[in-house]
């Protein structure tokens, strides 16, 4: 079941001699439970994808289709909302509101949003997490591989550049039936998704199935 369509994405920044086509005219789509690497070294617009997949910036072109929507008919105010609800963005700065605790970073997307999880998820989330004796702890109370992993907690509870934490977002994808799309430079952290998708200058070089 299809989750994600990405229709002939554009992205220009800039004009005329100035002008910069960071994404050009790509496309491609994403199974419901499928876990994505897209790699490309820096400067490929790899960033800029995942940024236009999130919807957290808007394209010069193209469509980005989630679960049939098309994100970018939305108006800012309703992005916000779908995009809480139904994407979680991790970035390699970990992003966390200082004055909450584990528990309350992780549950942040839901307070926004006026919901909850029953207690046994949560639980269960923060001992996949490691972090069940750190769910009180404030952000400069934690280590920075505790830290990450409470980022994300915060983006799996909505639907390392180490082993582990790589180990933990495939586990999320077995267990949690998680859809992830990741982007990074490193073509070893990649062999651990399902398929390979290699940006080079802005376009799809290639795609790989593992």
């Amino acid at each position: 079941m299809e989750i994600l369509r990405v229709e002939n994405l554009t992205k220009i920044y800039g004009k005329d001699a100035a002008q910069v086509v960071a994404l050009d005219h790509v496309s491609f789509t994403v199974e419901k439970g499928e876990f994505v690497a897209i790699v490309g070294e820096s400067g490929s617009g790899k960033s800029t994808l995942l940024h236009l997949v999130g919807g957290v910036d808007r394209p010069t072109d193209g469509k980005v289709f989630i679960d049939g929507k098309d994100i970018f008919s939305f108006d800012d105010d309703k992005l916000a909302i779908f995009r809480r609800r139904q994407v979680g963005l991790i970035y390699q700065f970990y992003n966390l509101i200082p004055i909450l605790n584990v528990e309350e970073n992780i549950m942040l997307p839901l307070s926004l949003d006026n919901r909850t999880i029953d207690k046994e998820t949560l639980d269960n989330l923060l001992k996949m997490l490691g972090l069940d004796n750190r769910r009180t702890h404030l952000p400069n109370e934690l280590s920075g591989g505790q830290q990450q992993r409470t980022s994300i907690g915060r983006a799996l509870v909505t639907s390392k550049s180490s082993d582990e934490i790589v180990a933990l977002l495939k586990k999320s994808n077995k267990e949690l039936k998680q859809t992830i799309i990741m982007i990074t430079h490193n073509p070893e952290i990649a062999k651990i998704a399902d398929r390979i998708i290699k940006i080079e200058d802005g376009r799809i070089a290639r795609e790989v199935s593992l």
